[in-house]
Order: structure tokens, then sequence, then C-alpha cells
């Protein structure tokens, strides 16, 4: 009897076995990364690749971003598509990781990069990649199944959080049919006016409001944009009677304002991956919102109040 309780006692005296710690994860890019730690919530708080106002087209890995790849147990990408330069080192330095190209996951729509016209520059950029056009995450839609790839990757790693990430991946969803509903109603007043982009990034965004975009500045960002090309873009926003052209966080906004010199199309910014939004799990939503606005605000301007 006193041996039966002092077990009782011995077992209950020990302390509860702490909780595992959860995966570490690495994300490439700000939005990708705003789905992952949005999915995750305060079980913990996913590492970023490319920060700041880095452009996926052009990043140079560091030491310390591979130090980074080396550590990390569950790694998110657009993929292959966008990110090119990562391949090799994720295969070299991550070789255990699970690496999930999240451009790749079901539900997610993919369309063809687009070609022909402005989207095209044959003279100037023979050997513009072709295939899948990799900015998908610009569709809330996209978005949410990219959150339920997230949350079924990390609950096969970490079962004891799996109800978790499913709940915060049910959450982000309706968030984004909110939000899919909200863009809708506010982008409708524009739709069918022209305008020029920078960077041939927003075309799944484009899509899903029923925009009118005319052209592209450059199709390969990357690279100078050549004098026949310039040309061409001038004669379109003439032609087209384009209400605005809008430059880009991450390029020299010269370029634009020689475009729009001696034309009555307005310079604006539209940001495809939230430069200046700090990172975390509000961002896309933040970023979605602003991509919205900017094109509100450029194409349809309030008009100022008549003085009687």
């Amino acid at each position: 009897m006193r041996l039966a309780a002092a077990l009782f006692v011995l077992v209950f005296a020990l302390p509860a076995q702490a909780a595992s710690a959860p995966p570490k994860v690495l994300v490439s890019i700000k939005p990708i990364h705003s789905i992952v730690a949005a999915v995750m919530g305060d079980t913990g708080k996913p590492d970023l690749l490319i920060g700041g106002n880095a452009s996926p087209h052009s990043y140079a890995l560091k030491p310390s971003d591979a130090r980074k790849i080396a550590s990390a147990q569950a790694i998110f990408w657009v993929g292959p598509v966008l990110e090119t330069f990562l391949q090799r080192p994720f295969a070299t330095l991550a070789p255990k990781a699970r690496i999930v190209a999240l451009s790749e996951a079901d539900g997610v729509l993919r369309v063809p990069a687009r070609r022909g016209g402005l989207w095209q520059a044959a003279a100037d950029h023979p050997d513009k990649l072709t295939g899948i056009d990799g900015h998908n995450w610009l569709d809330p839609r996209n978005a949410s199944a990219m959150a339920h790839a997230v949350a079924d990757t990390l609950s096969s790693i970490d079962r004891e959080r799996a109800a978790i990430y499913e709940r915060n991946a049910d959450a982000f969803e309706a968030r984004m049919q909110h939000l899919d509903i909200v863009l809708a109603r506010e982008l409708a007043p524009v739709r069918p006016k022209a305008y020029i982009v920078f960077h041939d990034a927003f075309h799944y965004f484009e899509l899903r409001y029923g925009l009118s975009p005319a052209g592209a500045v450059t199709v390969a960002a990357d690279r100078p944009v050549g004098a026949r090309r310039i040309q061409s873009l001038r004669n379109t926003i003439k032609r087209a009677h384009a209400i605005c052209v809008f430059s880009t966080p991450q390029y020299p906004p010269k370029l634009v304002s020689t475009l729009t010199e001696g034309t009555d199309a307005r310079i604006g910014v539209l940001d495809d991956i939230g430069a200046d939004i700090p990172a975390g799990p509000s961002l896309y939503e933040t970023l979605m919102h602003r991509i919205a606005g900017s094109l509100v605000a450029c194409l349809a301007p309030p008009t100022a109040a008549k003085i009687p």
C-alpha cells in the first residue's frame, strides 16, 4: 500500500513533458512568407529569405542565406518558374528538408506568360522565358490554395499542431473570400481603363478583376529596355489613351518619366511583393489593398470640387 502511494506521488510530481518545438520553416519571398506566417499563427515564426525591396528576379544569395537554407526543415517557395536561382542551393544545402513549390499546389490557378505585342519584345529580348507566369500569389483564390498546401505540409511534419495549422488555413481562406469581394467592388469603376505596367507581374490580379492593361515596359525585369521598345511604348500610350504608367519600387522610375513625357499619362506605383510593408501574417492583405488602391488612385483620381 505504501509502495503504491509512493509511486502515485512520484508520477504526478514529475514535470509535464514539454511540447516539441515547431519545425524550422524558411520562405522565399514576402507575400508567400505572409501566407505561411498566417498558417503557423502563434506556433512559431517562419524565416524569410528575400526581404526588404529585393527582387527574386535579380537576388544574389549571401552566406547567411545559405545557413538559413541548411537549417530549415520545411521550405516554401513559388517554384522554379519564378526563383530559378534557388534550385541548386536548395538541392545542395537542404537535401533533407521538405521543399514545397506552392505554384504547383493543388487548386492553384496557373496561366501562361503573356506573349505578343507589348508583352513580348522580339527585337529587344528574343529569348524571353516562355511557360507559366510565376506571379500567381496575386489572386486571393490562389493564396487560399497555397495556405492549405502549407497546412498539409506542416501537419505531416508536426502532427502535434496539425489541428492548429488546419484551423488557421480555414480562417485565412475566409479572409481571402472577404478580400476578394472588397477588391472586386473597389476596382469595378476602373476595369475598362487602359494602363501600362513597368514589369508584367500583375497578370493574375488583372485576370481576377477584369482590368485592362495595355502592355509592360520591360518583359525581362533584369535587362535594359531598348530604344525601339521605348518608341513602341510611347506610341501605345497615345494610341490606347493609356491613363497611367506604373513604375515598380525595385527599379528606377526615370524610364517611366521618359515614357510619359509629352503625353497625358499619369505616373503611379505598383508593387507585387510588398517592398516597404513589414513582413508578417498581415502583409498579404495589406499588399492586395495597396495594389487596388494604387490603380484606383491613378486611373480614377477624385475630381476636384469646383469653386462656385
